[in-house]
């Protein structure tokens, strides 16, 4: 399979301290999951950063679509930026826009006609449970609501790459697998999935998914290939 991200002896330093990332070599061959595991503080959230290329590595090569992103000029990374779905865990919804408006962002940043944007929006709001939240913004919705706006944007263009930063973390455990259900179908589609999660009970909801664990900034399973484990006594 072709591989669609690879990391070569990647490292990441805020400043002068020490490394948050060391020694970070793996690749994600195109339409397979990944679960990003780890402690808080190992170091989950900078590498995916260094994913939707928000960050640039302190030192080593990624390679995401077969080019290399350290080497390419600043002027082609919102290209490439396009081409990776991203849901963050602070959501960063646009305030003064709407749901609806929201969710359609990526479709217009991309150029989709207007005429062409109404029905994937429609079908998105009803997927995530929103459809009688279109007109809201984003002040009026709680954290859930807003958890699932940022989802449905993320994934409406059906991304190359979709990175997702704890996406279950504000709903509730029906909702979890229903978003659950909506990565796995894009996945079917091609989409290249990374979520990271604390959460182990959805690890055997994908049976198809690998996992990278990090621990204190450096990859514990650096292929991948290990399969999921029985989750911990207590579950989380």
């Amino acid at each position: 399979m072709v591989n669609i991200v690879q990391f070569e002896n990647v490292g990441l330093r805020y400043g002068q301290g020490s490394e948050t990332l060391s020694d970070l070599s793996f690749a994600l061959s195109a339409g397979t999951f990944h679960f990003l595991l780890g402690p808080s503080g190992a170091g989950k959230t900078s590498l995916l950063k260094l994913l939707y290329l928000s960050q640039r590595p302190s030192r080593g090569v990624i390679r995401l679509f077969g080019e290399d992103m350290v080497l390419s000029p600043r002027s082609r990374l919102p290209g490439f930026r396009r081409r990776i779905g991203v849901v963050f865990q602070d959501f960063r919804l646009v305030p003064h826009l709407t749901t609806r408006d929201n969710i359609a962002l990526p479709l217009r940043v991309a150029g989709i006609a207007e005429e062409d944007i109404a029905d994937p929006v429609d079908e998105m709001l009803a997927w995530v449970g929103l459809t009688d939240r279109a007109d809201a913004r984003p002040p009026t919705l709680s954290g859930g609501e807003q958890q699932r706006v940022a989802i449905a944007r993320a994934v409406i263009n059906r991304p190359d790459i979709l990175v997702a930063d704890e996406p279950t973390g504000n709903v509730d455990p029906d909702m979890a697998d229903r978003l659950l259900m909506l990565f796995e179908s894009l996945n079917r589609l091609g989409t290249t999935v990374v979520m990271a999660t604390h959460d182990y009970h959805l690890l055997h909801r994908v049976p198809q998914a690998r996992m990278l664990r990090l621990d204190r900034g450096r990859l514990s399973d650096p292929t991948g290939e290990l399969r999921n484990p029985p989750p911990p006594d207590g579950g989380r």
